[in-house]
């Protein structure tokens, strides 16, 4: 699993800047349109968008980074239910997913989950051939 890489924008040129103060001045409301079709935000994104869009008008170079739910080898064993050097090895076999932040290794709760649901049904699965022999 990886993140998109950061994203750095340039401030804008002042005329654009001016434009868009004026346009946020006193509006909270924002709406994004995709192809042509209309999407209302919620409260979450619509704060992040306006706060995106005040800073560009005050002419600031603005930088867009993702934030994934990484959670440490231990974290992510405990959750597992399963000893940290079990996971070390599945990270090792690339059985699941593991990002690297300098040395320490990340796991993004996501991949951890879909593990545990590809074990049950694995588990399902051999239960059920038990059964039909």
């Amino acid at each position: 699993m990886t993140l998109d890489a950061t994203k750095v924008t340039s401030p804008l040129a002042p005329g654009e800047q001016a434009a868009l103060a004026r346009t946020l001045a006193g509006s909270s409301d924002v709406t994004v349109f995709v192809d042509g079709t209309a999407h209302r935000l919620d409260d979450g994104a619509r704060g992040a968008v306006l706060d995106l869009l005040h800073r560009l008008s005050r002419g600031d170079a603005v930088t867009v980074s993702s934030v994934a739910d990484l959670l440490t080898t231990s974290q992510a064993a405990e959750l597992a239910g399963i000893s940290h050097t079990f996971l070390r090895n599945l990270t090792d076999r690339g059985e699941i997913a593991v990002q690297y932040r300098g040395s320490h290794r990340r796991i993004s709760r996501r991949d951890i989950m879909a593990w545990l649901a590809s074990q049950k049904l694995a588990s399902q699965k051999l239960a059920s051939q038990k059964l039909g022999e």
